[in-house]
């Protein structure tokens, strides 16, 4: 575990957070969540791009 300052829940403070061996902090639920969805919606205008729509596949 290490030392993070951030905002978690709409509350900007020093928190405990989980982290790797280097140190890097390792996401959240809800992080990986919005990394998720911020995937879906690049794909999905990307395939737009290319005049596919996604909903109708």
């Amino acid at each position: 575990m290490t030392l993070w300052e951030g905002k978690f829940e709409n509350r900007q403070d020093t928190w405990l957070r989980w982290c790797d061996r280097n140190g890097g902090v390792l996401a959240t639920g809800d992080e990986l969540a919005e990394q998720a969805e911020n995937r879906a919606q690049l794909l999905a205008e990307g395939l737009r791009s290319m005049g596919i729509d996604p909903e109708n596949l």
